[in-house]
């Protein structure tokens, strides 16, 4: 059931965590969003990078372990339109944690007391947090827009990382095949048994059609990824707003991140990312 009051009101009080996914960067500036965001109220802010990092470890022992279909489930527009047009695959849709509900549970570990906002790139991942019991509230890119209007918080151009579990090489999640490169696949499936698909009119065509020798469908519900998704108002084409992405993922490759900060392993010790 929904949560009521999924908005929280700002400027926010108390101890707040913003959960933000990577396509942000093809709406708001880097680091400035995140003096912006705790311009708004919040403590601390994460990226949903390390909880991605979590959940490629399980897809990798999945697949490692498995011959049939499996199909990614990052994505709550893939998932939620199988469960609704295509029961048959129901069985096939990994049973992993998308990378929000993965980082809000690691929120939880890392920052106890903390209210979870996550910050959604489309329609389909605000129902998702809307009915997970980790997140407490959640907002689209279009009411940040409006905030920081509102607010008028000016851009800073002061240095800064996100807060807690950095990391990098996930931050290709948003466009298509993101999960698949970076769940360090190679020796444990072949490239000819991997489908990366973007668009709701291939992923349908492929579910009525299935490819018997495709061991995995790494699927994105919108065109372009997370990148297009609804929520997202930029007027770059889908190949510049990858590029940015892509801009990004070279950009945190060189930055300093200090070693607490860093994403490591033991920091998601106990914390489970099936279901």
């Amino acid at each position: 059931m929904i949560k009521d009051n999924m908005m929280p009101d700002f400027p926010l009080e108390g101890k707040y965590v913003a959960m933000l996914a990577p396509s942000f960067v093809v709406e708001f500036e880097y680091p400035s969003i995140v003096w912006q965001l705790k311009d708004l109220g919040f403590d601390k802010v994460v990226e949903l990078t390390f909880g991605a990092k979590m959940i490629n470890r399980e897809y990798h022992k999945q697949l490692k372990n498995s011959k049939k279909l499996i199909i990614a489930s990052p994505c709550p527009g893939v998932t939620e339109n199988i469960k609704a047009k295509f029961p048959q695959y129901l069985e096939n849709l990994a049973k992993i944690d998308s990378p929000v509900e993965a980082t809000a549970k690691i929120c939880r570990k890392i920052y106890p007391g903390y209210k979870t906002v996550f910050i959604s790139p489309c329609n389909y991942k605000k129902i998702e947090a809307e009915n997970s019991r980790k997140i407490d509230h959640v907002i689209d890119y279009g009411q940040l827009r409006e905030l920081l209007k509102k607010y008028n918080l000016k851009k800073k151009k002061k240095k800064t990382n996100f807060d807690s579990f950095y990391n990098n090489y996930t931050k290709i999640f948003p466009i298509s095949g993101g999960l698949g490169k970076t769940a360090h696949l190679k020796g444990i499936i072949k490239e000819d048994e991997i489908l990366v698909l973007e668009g709701v009119g291939p992923l349908f065509e492929f579910l009525k059609n299935p490819d018997p020798k495709i061991r995995f469908l790494d699927a994105l519900f919108c065109y372009g990824g997370c990148v297009g998704g609804p929520c997202v108002s930029s007027k770059l084409g889908i190949n510049q707003r990858k590029k940015k992405v892509l801009e990004y993922l070279d950009r945190a490759k060189k930055e300093d991140i200090p070693e607490l900060k860093k994403g490591t392993i033991e920091r998601a010790k106990g914390i489970k990312f099936t279901h």
